[in-house]
């Protein structure tokens, strides 16, 4: 069985968003495969449950409304992409995804660290830097979705990782 996700306390500044103002965390241990960065976002973000997905359109068609950054913003193939996501640096340990809008630049940082001969430590940070009060706003409304989202895709992850 695998674990749940847990929250982990955070501090900033964080090196992917040093100007991030707010900031979250959560994290998960995985037994029996060895991950790399890559290997654990795409397994996460890669794999959106249908209701996240819903919440994810309903959310470009607002973002479209209000003149802000939807996920088709970066054309096919212009950039390496993670889901929706384009990759801004990468290693085998970590992985930055995000992009900068009008409102807010946030970034997803998923590192992920060796614990043992079986398990690993795979952590999802979120880094959000709200450049005007459209971008409070908007992270005050997303916040309950973000969490249920995260945790979701992490537990995801896990019970990818424990069956391949």
């Amino acid at each position: 069985m695998a674990e749940k996700p847990v929250s982990v306390i955070i501090d900033l500044p964080q090196r992917a968003l040093p100007a991030a103002n707010w900031a979250d965390c959560y994290a998960l241990e995985v037994r029996g495969r060895k991950l790399t960065a890559i290997d654990a976002a795409r397994m996460a973000i890669g794999h959106f449950p249908a209701w996240a997905r819903l919440l994810l359109r309903v959310r470009d068609i607002v973002a479209g409304w209000l003149g802000l950054k939807t996920a088709g913003h970066h054309a096919p193939g212009s950039v390496p992409m993670v889901g929706m996501f384009p990759i801004i640096s990468q290693s085998d340990e970590q992985v930055v995804l995000g992009f900068d809008d009008r409102h807010l630049d946030f970034r997803i940082v998923i590192d992920v660290r060796g614990l043992g001969d079986d398990c690993q430590r795979v952590s999802a940070t979120t880094l959000v830097y709200r450049k005007i009060l459209l971008g409070r706003i908007y992270l005050a409304l997303i916040t309950p979705f973000h969490k249920l989202i995260v945790v979701s895709m992490l537990a995801n992850l896990g019970r990818q990782a424990a069956v391949t």
